[in-house]
């Protein structure tokens, strides 16, 4: 197997790492960590599923700062910035890795902008570098506290649909009868736009918001003061609740890279059935080309498309196969 672009660096002398701990920001859970002491190790994620994995390994999960940061770059540039501005002002050595799907190589350059040439590693279709920290150089990428948009709901970086209402969320809203019986959830609910709508049908008396990122749920809190919100950091697609819910309505994630994973909406599928009464009903929003009637079929015993688009399509089922 090939090296990475972290053991690369690390076993060629290239980059070295003083006997301290080493936090790494946000990594995937196939992110090679082998040439680093698992003992030094801390892993800082707000994506449970991941964390969830480190954990299984036998990693230290915390958000300490330590004075060696690897900020592993996600898919949303304005997170990757205030990850590097977070670093740089508590480490006294920042690393940065990612590939050139993330925009590594944009990041390069900025970032040499400010500081000039840096030591880098360059393979594997991304780029590895690295710099002193210490300083605020970075202070005009800072992201502040979730802010609320013309919408009027707070939003942060690195939440799908910053900025905006998803037009798959907004046609099942529309699709969604005028009442609800009284327990639902919504699982892999964001910033909260499902279930603020849910609370205003009639009927609804609780809503559990079931979410895997942390930073979508904690916007989620300032967009629903209701009573009835209860906030739940965890994995939809194993979750188990205590007691069956009568409706849970979602707009599944359908990818974790940049390649459609239609299986990712499919185990949300056999979540919901598991967790829904024996005549419990699912509502669910899909983008059109997403192959999931076989996927509600198995798993539940009705099934009907009940509103569409040229780009969504709304199903309701109901009466889940247990």
């Amino acid at each position: 197997m090939s090296k990475s672009r972290l053991s690369t660096a690390l076993d060629q002398g290239l980059l070295a790492f003083p006997e301290t701990s080493v936090r790494v920001m946000r990594p995937e859970p196939e992110y090679d960590l082998s040439s680093v002491q698992k003992d030094r190790v801390t892993i800082s994620h707000s994506f449970k599923p991941d964390l969830t994995q480190w954990a299984a390994a036998g990693f230290t999960l915390s958000d300490t700062p330590c004075d060696v940061t690897i900020v592993v770059l996600p898919k949303s540039k304005a997170l990757g910035r205030a990850m590097i501005v977070e670093a740089t002002a508590t480490s006294s050595l920042v690393v940065v890795d990612g590939n050139k799907s993330e925009g590594v190589d944009s990041y390069f350059k900025d970032v040499r902008a400010k500081l000039g040439e840096l030591p880098n590693v360059a393979k594997a279709h991304g780029r590895l570098f690295w710099f002193n920290g210490k300083s605020d150089v970075f202070a005009d990428w800072t992201v502040g506290e979730p802010t609320k948009g013309a919408h009027g709901y707070y939003t942060t970086a690195g939440v799908f649909s910053d900025g905006e209402i998803d037009k798959g969320s907004l046609c099942l809203v529309e699709a969604l009868p005028e009442k609800l019986p009284g327990r639902v959830a919504d699982f892999g609910a964001g910033w909260g736009y499902l279930s603020a709508k849910v609370l205003e049908r009639d009927g609804v008396k609780a809503v559990d918001l079931i979410e895997a990122e942390k930073l979508s749920l904690d916007c989620a809190r300032l967009n629903i003061t209701d009573e009835r919100a209860s906030f739940r950091w965890e994995d939809a697609t194993t979750f188990k609740a205590k007691d069956p819910y009568q409706v849970i309505v979602m707009n599944p994630p359908f990818h974790k890279g940049r390649a459609a994973e239609p299986a990712l909406g499919q185990q949300f599928i056999a979540s919901a059935a598991r967790n829904l009464s024996t005549s419990g009903h699912l509502w669910m929003v899909a983008n059109r080309h997403l192959p999931y009637e076989a996927a509600l079929r198995e798993r539940f015993k009705n099934v009907e498309e009940v509103r569409g688009t040229s780009a969504f399509k709304v199903f309701h089922a109901s009466r889940p196969k247990q």
